[in-house]
């Protein structure tokens, strides 16, 4: 029942390509195992190798490496399915996950190496006021567990495992750091060749998770940052600015496989396309420009089809030329257009547009267009500020096609699930979600506890089936 060995698979792929520096040794148990010869390795693969405290670009916190060591531990865990809890259990496809991400993740690592197209995800922001997972690296993670009364002797969760992480603490970016760390360094190995991840952030740590991520990714892995209108006015409140943006950080794993859609949604000016035809509707573009690079092989004259002779214009005592050769004007003479004594080619309104990085119309959601859709499902609303089914929908839609697996390991409310069901019914899509989240327990006072929801995954599991009724509906 345990996870993969990520660090003994490692040595096993380094024994593959260079034999002579594995060796053997007795580890703290007495017991043989096989060890790196760090000094041979060093010597096959540079003779420029850098030394212990040679000074070098590097982005480091207290506890980083035993951040990346948790990453690789195996866990002795394994799933527990709730037939009374889901619906169509034998049909669908999808997941909701209760337990500590990073739990999760390595139990994924199992069955789904390599196979998630998308992951998003919306952790923390390290406000002062958001709470970080409470990971311990000074101790071995059952040992902490037996030591800091988690569980009991049953196995059961008796301390809530998040701690508030507030500006006063001397970690403050330490704690958040080793949290997101070797979270993000598993799910990689979730993601297809394919594959891409989006995380919203706001300003408090946008500059460190750009560099965890240009370690984990690569840097030639970096897609783009994308700056999100969140709100419309307002903001009276603000000390000095007001803040109406968030960051979507998005990496590819591999970028010479990625592949992103159009951005259907996004609205183009009518005025750009003032004609229709069979084809649908087009603009117009003269053939003759004086701005391309001048080739008296096309300056010609075409003759249109009432006998007036046309050639390219002269444009400010500059003689322009044809955008298309002879052989293209006789091939394609049909689709030109004679007007004004110009011609003219034709430009249909394309089925989208290259997605932007500035996602400032109200088609990518603000705010409280997240409220109003759980309030669509709830009342009174359980969960505050969700993220919008339009905005998450929108990197659904850009980043993942018919049969693909999106994967959301922070999903609070469940918005991700909600969005891929809405998206799937649009497009008649078969994309399949799994949610991970950990059983937060709410506040005494909140709406959520008075309406009998006493912890997060309970909330983002009624929002499921009751989006899932609304969508099919």
């Amino acid at each position: 029942m345990k996870s993969r060995d990520v660090m003994g698979c490692n040595v096993e792929k380094i024994a593959e390509l260079f034999p002579q520096c594995v060796t053997e040794r007795l580890n703290k148990d007495g017991k043989p195992e096989l060890a790196i010869d760090f000094d041979k390795l060093r010597a096959e693969l540079s003779d420029e190798v850098l030394e212990d405290g040679e000074e070098r670009y590097q982005f480091t916190w207290p506890d980083k490496r035993a951040a990346s060591r948790l990453a690789n531990e195996p866990v002795n865990l394994t799933l527990r399915p709730c037939r009374e809890e889901s619906v169509d259990f034998d049909t669908t496809e999808n997941l909701y996950i209760e337990g500590d991400n990073l739990d999760v993740l390595k139990v994924l690592r199992e069955t789904y190496l390599g196979r998630v197209k998308m992951i998003y995800i919306d952790p923390p922001y390290n406000t002062g006021n958001d709470f970080v997972y409470n990971d311990d690296f000074a101790k071995g993670k059952e040992d902490f567990e037996q030591n800091s009364g988690l569980f009991d002797s049953e196995g059961n969760q008796t301390i809530d495992p998040m701690q508030r992480n507030t500006e006063a603490n001397g970690r403050f970016h330490t704690d958040w750091l080793n949290m997101i760390y070797p979270r993000l360094k598993v799910a990689r190995d979730l993601l297809s060749e394919d594959g891409v991840i989006f995380i919203s952030i706001d300003d408090n740590e946008i500059e460190n998770l750009r560099k965890i991520c240009d370690e984990i990714f690569g840097a030639s892995n970096f897609v783009a940052q994308f700056i999100w209108k969140k709100k419309q006015g307002g903001g009276n409140d603000s000390s000095f600015v007001v803040a109406e943006h968030e960051y979507i950080l998005c990496f590819a794993k591999d970028i010479s496989y990625l592949h992103l859609n159009v951005d259907k949604k996004y609205k183009l000016d009518d005025n750009l396309y003032p004609y229709t035809d069979e084809k649908g509707d087009y603009g117009l573009i003269t053939l003759d420009k004086a701005s391309i690079q001048f080739s008296p092989s096309l300056v010609f004259d075409i003759t249109g089809p009432d006998g007036t002779v046309y050639r390219p214009r002269i444009v400010k005592g500059k003689q322009s030329c044809w955008r298309w050769g002879k052989a293209k004007v006789q091939a394609q003479y049909d689709e030109l257009v004679f007007k004004n004594d110009k011609v003219y080619t034709k430009y249909y309104r394309p089925e989208g547009v290259t997605p932007r990085s500035l996602l400032i119309d109200a088609i990518y959601g603000r705010t409280e267009s997240g409220n109003d859709d759980i309030k669509s499902l709830f009342t009174p609303n359980p969960f505050s500020y969700p993220k919008p089914i339009l905005l998450v929908g929108h990197f659904c839609s850009i980043g993942t096609s018919d049969q693909d697996i999106i994967l959301d390991f922070f999903s609070g409310s469940a918005t991700t699930a909600h969005a891929v069901m809405k998206l799937n019914a649009e497009d008649g899509g078969h994309r399949k979600f799994i949610m991970v989240q950990l059983p937060e327990v709410t506040d005494e006072k909140s709406e959520a506890r008075k309406a009998g929801y006493e912890n997060i995954c309970e909330i983002g599991k009624e929002r499921i089936r009751r989006a899932g009724k609304k969508v099919k509906e």
